[in-house]
């Protein structure tokens, strides 16, 4: 906690997000300690609490009441319980809960002036977390796991293996209310937690939870490096227009393949879309390989990308011009025909849904 919030430059505010269970109770613990002692460092530091509930359990709202009396106990102060509705948005309910989660605590922070907001994620939740990815197929990004830092969240606890927040609540003498979902078979992370983890520490020995968060920690740097390039790639070469962005074809094409996907990617969202799957980026790419104008790929988020051949409208071009009377040598000064471009371009354009 500690070195988090030193590397976070001494937050003189922070939030606790707790949901009674042992990870973040443990974590509002140590956060306690912090708070009564007013200091990290010589840094002043004061610490606030916040419970989320998700109204998606029978008796949510008194496991939200009873953890939050647990973090005033503590000496946590501001504490307060923000209850959600967590709208179904097509990417699964844990997804949708954590952008309902995620919403209420950057809501909370803003009214508490925090300019840190504490999670309580272990090594554990890591290790899951890559093993999921890894079974999805997913790429560098996702691999590399949940971040130490992201903005203004801190994950403290990623370190620390689960069943020592629980040694932690136990010499607090705090009593976690132990989440049912968590064993919930019909969440891929459940089973992930309850079947899978446990069968590969007994196939393959101890330390896979290390091991895969160890992956995550490495890939970080990975993935950071490839997103600053790519984020310099792509400013470097998009054009903006009033209906969208294109980015011209041959510059794109003689991308290294890490960095070319991403920058599609990238125009993608800046236009108003969301993260394309590999599927449709893979789809999007196979643009620059058609002759003549081609697509439109469809990505998601109402984005269309195709490409358009800057040859087959300066062709249109001199065929406008001919048939409007212009001279032999199809509008060039010299009579000479003028020899069409090759270089197409990659145009991205966002587009309401039909429910829209």
């Amino acid at each position: 906690m500690q070195d988090a919030l030193a590397d976070a430059g001494y937050p003189s505010r922070i939030l606790v997000a707790c949901s009674g269970g042992p990870d973040s109770m443990a974590l509002a613990a140590v956060a306690a300690y912090f708070a009564r002692r007013g200091h990290v460092d010589g840094h002043p530091v004061s610490v606030a609490g916040v419970v989320v509930d998700h109204q998606l359990q029978p008796g949510s709202a008194e496991v939200a009441a009873k953890a939050a009396a647990a973090l005033r106990e503590l000496g946590l102060s501001s504490v307060e319980v923000r209850t959600v509705e967590v709208a179904s948005t097509g990417f699964g309910p844990e997804a949708a809960a954590r952008d309902a989660r995620h919403a209420a605590l950057n809501a909370a922070a803003d009214d508490l002036g925090s300019e840190s907001i504490l999670l309580g994620h272990t090594l554990d939740d890591q290790a899951e977390q890559v093993l999921l990815g890894l079974a999805r197929g997913s790429g560098t990004r996702s691999l590399a796991g949940m971040r130490p830092a992201r903005g203004r969240l801190l994950r403290p606890f990623l370190g620390l293996r689960r069943a020592e927040t629980l040694e932690i609540c136990a010499v607090e003498e705090l009593e976690p209310w132990h989440d049912p979902s968590n064993a919930d078979p019909s969440f891929a992370r459940s089973r992930t937690r309850v079947e899978v983890m446990p069968v590969l520490e007994e196939k393959l020995g101890p330390g896979v939870a290390e091991s895969l968060a160890r992956t995550a920690a490495i890939l970080q740097q990975d993935a950071d490096f490839l997103e600053d390039l790519a984020n310099e790639t792509y400013l470097s070469l998009v054009q903006k227009t009033s209906d969208g962005a294109w980015l011209p074809e041959d510059a794109v094409r003689d991308l290294p393949p890490a960095l070319r996907f991403r920058v599609i990617a990238k125009a993608a969202a800046d236009v108003g879309g969301q993260q394309p799957g590999y599927g449709r980026l893979q789809a999007a790419e196979a643009l620059l390989r058609r002759k003549g104008s081609a697509g439109p790929v469809e990505l998601p988020g109402h984005v269309s990308v195709y490409r358009l051949s800057l040859s087959d409208l300066e062709q249109e071009r001199v065929s406008a011009d001919a048939s409007a009377g212009a001279s032999a040598g199809a509008g060039t000064p010299d009579g000479v025909p003028r020899e069409a471009t090759r270089c197409g371009k990659l145009v991205f354009r966002h587009h309401k849904s039909s429910q829209q």
